[in-house]
């Protein structure tokens, strides 16, 4: 039977092309994402500034600990927003163990160069300067307060040389220091330019008093290396610090590489959880439907005495050789889209440029089998019927559209949509991430059960529908209906294909519009400031205060952008945060309290919360929240005011006071002005901005703008992951609708011997595809509206959901298009072979 199974995909070419395309095309989409998930676990950064480091400790993760059940307690671990902080004690700790040779605390320290504005500079401690190592090129190294040490690239952008007089701005304060020395190593370290103070000069730069941002470990020659290890990892454990060894260095040195490991790992874990939810739709359909439209060959083989098994051997040989031959081709195609969605995602900042897709080798089998294996389950499924009449019915019920379904289907789908219809009653009642995971489960809960309950909505639609075509369409319409009616099973795939690309497409796609929408109104509307002064390398507490200083501004006010993590489901989430200078805040910006006043928001124990966080954390007025802050210090905070507009300006509000020492830089990001409305204060602001490397004025409507970009930017990503399976959607709408129209060859040419003509055979189709176009377009946005409504309303407070004109023509005009193309094409070219040879071609 696997040879004739290898012939007959010679010779039904077009179905199994079709059913090729659809394996292959989730072979892709799949592999893609299993290699965004195995890079991100395999990734461990680049060691660069520890490599000469056997060990590094640090701080950026968060264990968190769950309730305890039956007798456990589970426990769950979550990356740190911010760096955080090792005691400085434990230097010398690490320095006592036998077989360290030397333990240093590395702190580092935003640094811009008057001289280099444009060019990345870390600061750091002369001391750890033999972590890398860095070795002095010219000069000497930094001795006294006020000396520094470049590398070669800050000297080289600079034109700096030992002995040079250059201004940087560090912490936020603008000095003037004395190159003593250049510096560098065999090789190009790290992405930023270094500059070196001091030890004594960087732990008082250092934004964080008694803490350092990692201590790296030096081991004697003959030191027993993991003995030094062990030794090292008693002595971090209950500090909440991990010790990095090996390859995992690159993790402690660089945060943002442990953000870009979670980032893919959840990326991709999420839309392959998507797409193998469309996937299975998708090639259970083809599959099943390719079996279904040879059920005459299968009852022939039944007819001359071959037996059940044989049968589901060939069908399961074809399937298999389909899916052997999909991985083959997919498998490849996937790797290299991963390695352009690689080159766009560190081009977009999403990554690091260090970040590799190095998976394939567990992601690759695993999606190959898995595709396998859902081709396999419903070919079998499909084949079941055709091997279990008995072969002198074969042939009979071969020629003759098989019931709608059985009583385990048609409850299975009435289950289904009522718990979607529940999932509604969810979704309104909450908020936030649960509003956001009951809807999205709801959307795929009214596609299953559309999919289950698609035989009879396609036969009511047909009885409903008869009286119109038959009205608009003539005969051909009545004929329309007869077939609608007849082969109301036979659609299930189609009609199912055209709700998922409709439905599924128009709810994340225009999500992504609307909370964009929401996060650029929201900002705009409650930035009331004229002017904002931004600094790459950040700006002091000073630079809002003189700010206030110049003649005409009416109130200015520092402002952080963090993140903090809340707890949630047992686990830690991180939610977007804003620190601010409460100082004259709410004439710079009107966040829409709903509850409370924000100028309550004042010393280290207060906080302002969004109302979505608020429903969701089960917080009001008056409460205490409990949270960590960036760097995974827990904090007690009593919440003062609740307001609305947590898009544009974060989910939680505290003082700078709250963030001090407890962010990276422990500066502002900029600084929101407002003037009175006859005062010119523009000069006054340059020279302000002036004083500061790196910084610049610029209006809140621009400062809107960049936002707006940076949006996009981050949501490019989800876009690009939507429109793709979207995109394969639509084309297993169109792989559907060609293979139903080639399966009719027969039937059109019985209809023209017995006097149809060509044109009342068009028009048949053609009313045939509205009429079901029609049905798909009403249910897929219907579930569309119902799902994004419902999510745009519960997170944002909006019950009418912004859908973008040009957004809906090209989702229903193109699924229209695609539609009508994908019958009307075969069906011509079915129309031009005669009706007598017709009646002779296999079905």
């Amino acid at each position: 039977m696997l040879g004739l199974a290898a012939q007959m995909l010679r010779y039904r070419k077009g179905t199994f092309i079709a059913t090729f395309i659809a394996l292959a095309a989730g072979v892709v989409i799949l592999t893609v994402c299993g290699v965004l998930v195995e890079s991100g676990l395999r990734y461990k950064g680049e060691t660069q500034r520890y490599d000469a480091a056997f060990a590094v400790v640090a701080k950026h993760e968060l264990t968190v600990q769950g309730p305890e059940r039956f007798g456990e307690r589970e426990t769950s671990t979550v990356t740190l927003p911010e760096r955080g902080g090792v005691p400085d004690s434990l230097v010398g700790k690490v320095a006592a163990v036998p077989g360290v040779a030397r333990a240093v605390g590395d702190r580092t320290i935003s640094v811009a160069a008057a001289v280099a504005p444009k060019v990345p500079v870390t600061g750091h401690g002369w001391g750890s300067a033999a972590l890398t190592p860095y070795e002095v090129v010219s000069g000497t190294a930094p001795r006294v307060e006020g000396e520094i040490a470049v590398d070669q690239r800050l000297a080289a952008a600079g034109k700096l040389r030992p002995g040079s007089t250059t201004t940087i701005l560090t912490e936020g304060a603008v000095q003037q220091v004395r190159v003593s020395g250049v510096v560098g190593t065999s090789g190009t370290r790290g992405s930023q330019a270094v500059v070196f103070f001091t030890d004594a000069q960087a732990a008082r730069l250092h934004p964080r008093p008694g803490l350092v941002d990692a201590v790296g470990v030096l081991a004697a020659k003959d030191a027993d290396r993991a003995a030094v290890t062990a030794a090292v990892k008693r002595i971090a454990d209950g500090t909440g610090t991990k010790v990095y060894t090996g390859d995992e260095r690159g993790l402690a040195e660089q945060p943002e590489a442990a953000a870009a490991k979670d980032f893919t790992v959840e990326a991709g874990g999420a839309f392959g959880g998507y797409a193998a939810l469309i996937t299975s739709f998708v090639v259970a359909a083809t599959v099943g439907l390719s079996v279904r439209h040879r059920r005459r060959d299968f009852a022939l083989l039944r007819a001359v005495a071959a037996t059940p098994g044989q049968v589901r051997t060939l069908v399961l040989g074809e399937v298999g050789m389909l899916s052997l031959l999909a991985a083959v081709v997919g498998v490849p195609l996937g790797l290299l889209a991963g390695l352009w969605i690689r080159a766009e995602l560190v081009t977009r900042g999403f990554v690091p440029d260090t970040f590799t897709m190095n998976g394939g080798v567990l992601a690759a089998p695993a999606v190959a089998g898995a595709v396998a294996t859902v081709a396999l389950l419903s070919g079998w499924i499909a084949a079941r019927r055709a091997t279990r009449i008995r072969p002198t019915e074969a042939l009979g019920e071969a020629s003759v559209e098989p019931t709608l379904g059985g009583k385990v289907r048609i409850v299975s789908g009435v289950a289904l949509l009522g718990v979607a219809f529940a999932l509604i009653a969810l979704t309104g009642s909450t908020s936030g991430q649960t509003a956001m995971g009951s809807a999205v489960g709801m959307l795929y809960t009214f596609v299953l059960a559309i999919a289950l309950l698609a035989p009879w909505i396609n036969r009511a639609a047909a009885v409903a529908l008869a009286p119109v075509l038959r009205t608009v369409f003539g005969d051909s319409g009545y004929l329309a209906a007869a077939n609608l009616r007849a082969n109301a099973r036979g659609m299930v795939a189609v009609l199912t294909a055209l709700v998922l690309s409709v439905g599924f497409g128009g709810t994340v796609w225009f999500l992504q519009d609307n909370l964009e929408r929401q996060t650029v109104i929201q900002s705009k509307e409650g930035t009331i400031a004229q002017y904002a002064l931004v600094g790459s390398a950040g700006l002091p507490a000073a630079a809002a205060a003189q700010a206030r200083q110049i003649p005409g501004v009416l109130a200015a006010t520092g402002v952080r952008r963090t993140s903090v993590l809340v707890p949630f489901m047992d686990e830690a989430m991180a939610v977007v945060a804003q620190g601010i200078d409460p100082q004259g805040a709410s004439k710079t910006m009107n966040l829409k309290v709903t509850s409370g006043n924000l100028d309550d928001l004042r010393g280290r124990d207060t906080v302002a919360v969004s109302s979505s966080q608020a429903d969701t954390s089960g917080w009001k007025v008056g409460s205490t929240a409990k949270l960590w802050l960036g760097d995974g210090t827990p904090v007690a905070l009593r919440v003062v005011a609740v307001y609305s507009r947590g898009f544009g300006f974060g989910d939680v509000t505290l003082t700078n006071e709250t963030l001090a020492g407890h962010t990276a830089t422990g500066l502002d990001d900029h600084v929101l002005i407002r003037s009175a409305p006859d005062a010119d204060v523009g000069p006054a602001l340059a020279k302000l901005a002036g004083a500061y490397p790196a910084s610049t004025v610029t209006g809140t409507d621009q400062f809107t703008g960049e936002l707006a970009k940076d949006l996009a930017i981050s949501s490019w990503l989800n876009r690009l992951l939507v429109a793709v399976l979207v995109g394969y959607a639509v084309l297993a709408a169109a792989n559907t609708l060609i293979m139903a129209a080639l399966a009719r060859a027969r039937e059109l040419s019985l209809l023209r011997l017995v006097g149809v003509t060509r044109r009342q055979v068009k028009w048949m189709a053609n009313s045939e595809q509205a009429a079901l176009l029609g049905v798909a377009l009403t249910i897929g946005v219907a579930v569309a509206a119902v799902t994004l409504s419902s999510i745009v309303n519960a997170v944002a407070g909006q019950p009418v959901p912004y859908v973008p004109a040009l957004g809906l023509v090209v989702v229903i005009g193109g699924t229209a298009v695609l539609a009508l193309v994908s019958t009307s094409i075969p069906i011509g070219r079915l129309l031009r072979t005669p009706p007598v040879e017709g009646m002779g071609i296999r079905e």
